[in-house]
């Protein structure tokens, strides 16, 4: 079982208060065997990929006995995904800079920077390599990143508020033309080329490029790229979800 300096760790990065000395915090064994368990796969993954990762490697590692890692998580790609839901249990916020510009500059800034580190990009991108060669993986990243992409309705609710955009997400009509933006498609055109350059053609990244991407999607809000409709309507056929 982890310690304490793993338990304080963890809760650091899910924005989790510490508990009232003197107290236990419900389920805090619980939450602490799952983040050793989940650091545990990332450095496994990390380290031999996702074909390499085993059972055996993710007990040793994280102190948890192989009976219960097989009966709480059933096998390697349970363990996966489980590690992909515990990563979007943060406190993760999109930039909030006071302007929209500002927003998508920062936000597209913040995937450079998330890759910029060898050391901390490289779980990050064990994950996504093991999204390639496992389904129930690549079922998981698609909805860690569909809940990441729904935090960044608020760039889009803000801008509205600000007058700097004449649609707003959510259904929400904001007494003009009553038209809905998909905030995730706007948050995905952002950070689309990063990944592009990271995983297709693996060119280096910088924040020339964040800042050439976030102009890109900038235009593209503005002329209505990601207006799927009237608040209310149904999108029209293709429209993005």
């Amino acid at each position: 079982m982890p310690g304490e300096t793993e338990a304080h760790a963890a809760r650091a990065e899910t924005g989790a208060a510490a508990p009232t000395p003197g107290t236990r915090r419900p389920g805090g064994r619980t939450a602490r065997t799952r983040a050793a368990v989940r650091d545990a796969v990332l450095t496994g993954l990390t380290e031999h990929g996702y074909p390499g990762l085993t059972i055996e490697y993710v007990a040793e590692h994280s102190g948890v006995h192989k009976t219960t890692l097989y009966r709480r998580w059933g096998d390697v790609e349970g363990l996966v995904a489980d590690a992909l839901d515990l990563a979007g249990e943060d406190s993760w916020a999109p930039p909030d800079t006071g302007s929209l510009e500002g927003d998508l500059r920062a936000l597209a800034r913040e995937v450079v920077a998330s890759f910029a580190d060898p050391a901390v990009a490289a779980p990050g991108s064990a994950m996504i390599a093991a999204a390639f060669q496992s389904e129930r993986a690549a079922t998981a990243l698609r909805a860690y990143y569909v809940e990441r992409f729904a935090r960044c309705e608020t760039i889009v609710e803000r801008a509205v508020q600000r007058g700097e955009l004449t649609a707003t997400t959510n259904g929400v009509a904001d007494g003009s033309r009553g038209a809905v933006i998909d905030a995730g498609a706007l948050a995905r055109s952002v950070s689309a080329p990063v990944f592009f350059r990271l995983f297709i053609t693996q060119e280096p990244v910088d924040d020339t490029l964040a800042d050439q991407a976030a102009a890109a999607a900038l235009a593209a809000v503005r002329a209505g790229v990601f207006t799927t409709g009237r608040a209310g309507a149904e999108p029209a056929p293709g429209a993005a979800s």
